[in-house]
């Protein structure tokens, strides 16, 4: 009797484990119940104090799971599995995830704060009408430099980096749309080319800037350019905030004759399940109080204009994040290019970064 009492606690513990670790996976994989929302964003991209008051005010619990690229982000969501109610992709992902029918369209009936937007993030190109899409955050892509290496107002543009007086002193981001880009702006071309000629002729010019080039990286970027290491670096201005705010002889320009715009949006996959918590959500980032807050903490530029008016005068009048409409109209924003386009840049890419002199 003592043994078969044994076995039934033996294997009660066992259920019970196993509905425990059931749970963990829900958890950890995007839970369904009714009072959960599971975000997926890109890493430290909303400030945590946020999350924590939104699930006071609410009483919905937020998973965060985090992605590093939109290509992985695009590839996670497509094959299913985890049930994500919002996701951040940027403007020509949001074209790609729509040509899949992998989004659901907004219920504008449902939301506030709308009005809030500036006129420039709304109705662009890449979602007429914001049919899917609510601006999250935007930025440009630029060139930091280092006061201590550099004299400043001599890096104005893009073809100054070509100067041989910059030998082995720029760092660029490891991102074939972008280094093609700046130098196919450089030569009066648009950054969503898919003219092959032309996309040589920029990868020939980006050969002759070898010489200066000190390192193609990543993430460590931040932590090069925030040490002295390097004179010069090509990188996003949310990127270039951080470094800044580690380094005070750095400042950021974005070259008059243009560059890229992007915009990170919040968008509602076809893996959604809870839509009252989603819209909570959406318009709790969508008030300017919250919205500003989040500035704050992340660095990037908002497109809420009535955020922007709550951030410090010196931040929401500095032109390094917040540049001239004249530059802004310059600018462009990137398109979803066919797959066989999108080889060609990283091949071309691929290629300047292994022969490089």
């Amino acid at each position: 009797m003592k043994r078969l009492i044994s076995m039934a606690i033996a294997i009660l513990a066992v259920v019970l484990g196993l509905a425990a670790w059931s749970n963990h996976l829900q958890q950890t994989q995007g839970a369904t119940g009714d009072n959960t929302l599971n975000l997926y964003n890109w890493g430290d991209y909303i400030d945590p104090a946020l999350i924590t008051k939104f699930e006071k005010q609410t009483g919905y619990h937020v998973n965060v799971e985090t992605f590093d690229s939109n290509e992985a982000m695009y590839t996670k969501i497509q094959q299913g599995g985890t049930s994500y109610d919002l996701a951040v992709p940027s403007e020509y992902m949001i074209e790609k995830m729509k040509k899949a029918n992998m989004l659901i369209p907004l219920d504008k009936s449902k939301l506030t704060g709308m009005n809030n937007f500036g006129k420039s993030f709304l109705n662009q190109p890449f979602d007429p009408g914001n049919k899917y899409s609510i601006p999250y955050f935007w930025g440009t892509l630029g060139i930091i430099y280092n006061d201590k290496f550099v004299k400043p107002g001599a890096i104005q543009h893009w073809d100054d980096l070509w100067s041989p007086k910059y030998r082995n002193d720029i760092m660029l981001v490891d991102s074939a749309r972008d280094i093609l880009g700046f130098s196919l702006v450089s030569l009066g071309k648009s950054m969503n080319t898919t003219d092959a000629p032309t996309l040589q002729a920029a990868k020939a010019k980006l050969d002759q800037l070898s010489p200066n080039v000190k390192a193609v990286v990543a993430d460590e970027i931040k932590m090069y350019m925030a040490d002295n290491e390097a004179a010069i670096a090509v990188d996003w201005s949310g990127e270039a905030s951080e470094m800044m705010s580690n380094n005070s002889h750095l400042h950021y320009i974005v070259p008059s004759e243009g560059s890229n715009l992007w915009f990170d949006n919040l968008v509602i996959p076809k893996t959604a399940k809870h839509f009252k918590a989603i819209y909570a959500f959406l318009n709790f980032m969508n008030n300017p109080k919250n919205a500003a807050q989040n500035t704050d903490y992340v660095g990037y530029a908002t497109p809420n204009d009535k955020a922007k008016a709550l951030l410090p005068k010196s931040v929401r009048n500095d032109k390094q994040f917040y540049p001239p409409q004249s530059v802004v109209d310059k600018s462009e924003v990137y398109k979803d290019l066919a797959p066989k386009t999108v080889g060609l840049y990283n091949d071309l890419f691929l290629e300047f970064k292994m022969f490089r002199n």
